[in-house]
């Protein structure tokens, strides 16, 4: 079982350091490869349920059944333009396997998505003479989610864009008051509630 945890492990920072179909002279491939997951152990198998998702449009681009423009591929996910961008080049980083919200989704998954940021938002940077970008997750119906297929934006920003509304609005300081005090005092509950859950489900 640890040998097989072991072999995953490293199958996942293989995928991080070499994009999966890349040559061995180390240049990055000529064209993408279709979707692929691994089946080396049983957290795998559990993924790959999850894969695939009829009314999905990601799971859809996954399995090559809509068309999308792909700028990276892995093992655990892929990073397309976004079909309604907000700034050009504005792209989406989506994970293989079907997850609906952040919470859903697995901490493995979600480093694998996020280790990539820096490589592909700076790629994109460059490609689009920008100098910032924006890292943006909708969580949520009322956070301005549309697909339910967890996904993270990179939106490319220049100077004076004005892309987003709220930035021209004026901050308020935080007041010290007891709403605050009540505020914080609640999510602390909630995390310790969620952590003692933890280790009682692991047994630690």
């Amino acid at each position: 079982m640890e040998e097989a945890k072991a072999k995953r492990r490293l199958s996942i920072l293989c995928s991080h350091l070499r994009p999966l179909g890349a040559s061995d002279s180390g240049h990055a491939p000529t064209h993408l490869i279709s979707s692929r997951v691994s089946n080396s152990d049983s957290e795998t198998e559990n993924n790959k349920k999850n894969l695939h998702q009829n009314d999905c449009v990601f799971c859809k681009i996954i399995i090559n059944e809509s068309p999308s423009v792909k700028l990276y591929e892995d093992d655990m996910c892929l990073c397309i333009l976004d079909r309604n961008p907000l700034s050009h080049g504005h792209s989406l980083i989506i994970p293989k396997s079907h997850f609906c919200s952040l919470e859903a989704t697995p901490p493995s998954v979600v480093a694998a998505m996020c280790s990539k940021v820096p490589f592909i938002s700076s790629a994109i940077m460059k490609a689009t003479d920008s100098d910032s970008f924006n890292f943006v997750v909708n969580n949520g119906a009322s956070a301005g989610q549309v697909i339910f297929h967890i996904h993270i934006h990179i939106i490319p920003r220049k100077a004076h864009d004005c892309l987003w509304p709220s930035e021209s609005l004026r901050r308020r300081r935080l007041k010290l008051d007891q709403d605050v005090f009540k505020l914080v005092d609640s999510v602390r509950e909630q995390l310790s509630a969620s952590n003692n859950t933890k280790i009682g489900l692991t047994g630690n």
